[in-house]
């Protein structure tokens, strides 16, 4: 991000009050944490001082205390006094890319921001876009309306990298490929996209790309959308596509989010794994979990696992809001 814009150098006073334009000044981008933090420190504003906490939007690092985790606990006994029935349990599971055709019909592009922050965590992924880096394959997972692809493609500067994006939403891929970069970025073969289930259990590689030949995969919000008995067949086709020595960059829901915790009665399809109201699933991990299907499974060497903590302060109405994602690099 840029730094916010200088002052001009003639003072207001000096200017006559008529060549003023009657315009509202425009505020100063946010800071940025791009040059300022290293990867996965996930930001450095800490709450020292419990009175402080309304003071600002958000803190970082901010770990539950054993109450907080005890009136967690109850509410997700809760959850499970009070499960989906099982026709509802087979429906959502029996097709899970039908709910997701529908969220996309419904949020367009509009859902999800792009994601700003990749360049810090993860800057692995920009490194792959610098004019001599030589020829690269990225393929984000999960790609939804390209929010990841398009801001990565967007500071590229090497001619040889290849961005894939695949989705086992028909209606997301349309959206990657109605985007108003995509023909241009697919005319100069830099991005790529197409329809691809990643738990296939015939373990079929997406269109267009050969086994072991892919240098970074980005899996964001993908695995927590599949069923528990997929999570193996995922992580194994995915690594039918990975280089010697290539990347995953993996960032999911962690245990004990305020998107968890918020769940009521008849959302529980199985411990942990949620159906939300349009019918979409999510699962939230624990570090544990994570190292088991990445490492233990599948043969991933881990790089770095990490959880991400943050206090999120409504002001206003002086209410405290958890989150908490997990965030890895791993590596073949």
């Amino acid at each position: 991000m840029s730094e916010p814009a200088k002052e001009a150098s003639v003072p207001l006073a000096s200017v006559p009050a008529a060549s003023v334009p009657p315009t509202s000044v425009p505020k100063p981008p946010l800071p940025s944490r791009l040059g300022r933090d290293s990867p996965f420190d996930f930001g450095q504003r800490y709450l020292t001082d419990e009175k402080k906490v309304f003071q600002h939007n958000a803190w970082d690092n901010v770990a539950l205390d054993e109450d907080q985790i005890n009136q967690i606990k109850e509410k997700i006994l809760f959850q499970r006094e009070h499960p989906v029935t099982d026709f509802d349990k087979n429906r959502f599971n029996s097709k899970p890319e039908k709910y997701w055709d529908i969220f996309y019909k419904h949020n367009h592009e509009n859902f999800f921001k792009d994601r700003k922050w990749l360049e810090i965590e993860f800057p692995g992924l920009y490194e792959a876009t610098k004019k001599d880096s030589g020829p690269k394959t990225v393929l984000e997972i999960g790609c939804g309306a390209g929010n990841t692809m398009f801001p990565v493609l967007s500071k590229n500067e090497n001619p040889l990298l290849k961005m894939y994006g695949c989705d086992f939403s028909k209606v997301a891929v349309d959206l990657v490929k109605q985007n108003a970069d995509y023909a241009r970025l697919n005319g100069s073969g830099n991005c790529y996209s197409s329809v691809w289930d990643l738990a296939n259990e015939e373990g079929t590689l997406p269109e267009g790309i050969e086994p072991h030949s892919v240098d970074i995969s980005v899996l964001i919000f993908v695995l927590s959308a599949l069923s528990p008995k997929q999570w193996k067949s995922a992580v194994i086709n995915m690594r039918k596509l990975m280089k010697p020595g290539g990347q995953v960059v993996f960032r999911d829901y962690g245990r004990y989010d305020l998107a968890q915790v918020r769940f009521k009665k008849e959302r529980l399809l199985e411990d942990n794994f949620y159906i939300r109201g349009d019918g979409t699933r999510v699962y939230f991990f624990t570090e544990e979990e994570i190292r088991r299907i990445f490492v233990e499974e599948c043969g991933f060497v881990e790089e770095r696992i990490a959880m991400d903590r943050r206090l999120l302060v409504n002001r206003k109405k002086e209410l405290k809001m958890y989150r908490c994602w997990l965030q890895g690099v791993f590596r073949t």
